[in-house]
């Protein structure tokens, strides 16, 4: 069995370097990779393209490396949460690539699957479609979209083995998955991990094949973004 641990974030994030482009799992602040992020702070690496559907809020997620100018590119589907993001996509500081939410989910699961491209409704004669080659199939209009080219991608599961089978909890489940095996190099985070064989390979929801390094993750914040709660009658 290949042993896919590694003992720390440190030695997970080996290679990355300046000009990069990275994958980053959740949805909101929901599954975000905490302990993969606050490294790629600490590292000061610059000019990084970041993929992930949203940029997290001000002062936590990838709203850390927005403060400190280390992206030079986010490609999201939703940005709404952080005044900074919002402050240089305005400014100019910040190129940013906005594509629907179901495009940004396919070009990730094509990444990992192997697929270059594949055509889409999504976005056709909008400015997403903009420059894109077209066709018609079965008399609706479809645009050409292709798969993310990403050096790493970062994901954050509940459970993990050894040899980097995950399984994901409750909304964690989002972009995730679809991340794990769509760049050169996966690295998982987990909130626990086991040694191979003890997870129930009935509950896994990513094998070990799409993941080249996991660690245990610590100190996870799990942060909600918008807390909506029922006055007290």
């Amino acid at each position: 069995m290949i042993n896919k641990k590694v003992a720390s974030v440190d030695e997970a994030l080996q290679g990355v370097k300046d000009n990069m482009t990275f994958l980053l799992g959740g949805f909101g602040l929901c599954g975000i990779p905490e302990n993969s992020i606050n490294k790629l702070v600490a590292l000061n690496i610059k000019n990084l393209t970041c993929i992930s559907n949203n940029a997290g809020v001000d002062d936590f997620g990838l709203g850390l490396l927005l403060q400190k100018r280390q992206i030079k590119k986010m490609i999201s589907s939703y940005v709404g949460e952080n005044d900074e993001f919002e402050r240089q996509m305005l400014s100019g500081e910040l190129e940013v690539e906005l594509i629907p939410q179901g495009t940004l989910s396919e070009r990730c699961r094509a990444a990992q699957a192997g697929i270059p491209a594949f055509y889409t409704p999504a976005g056709y004669g909008t400015e997403v479609g903009e420059g894109k080659e077209s066709r018609v199939f079965n008399g609706k209009p479809h645009i050409l979209e292709h798969a993310f080219d990403a050096d790493f991608a970062f994901v954050k599961a509940w459970k993990g083995d050894e040899a980097g089978n995950l399984i994901f909890k409750g909304t964690a489940r989002n972009f995730n998955p679809v991340m794990c095996g769509a760049a050169k190099i996966t690295v998982a985070e987990v909130e626990e991990l086991l040694p191979a064989g003890i997870l129930n390979p009935n509950e896994i929801h990513i094998p070990g094949i799409f993941v080249q390094r996991i660690f245990q993750g610590e100190k996870y914040e799990k942060r909600i973004e918008q807390r909506t709660v029922r006055k007290r009658v």
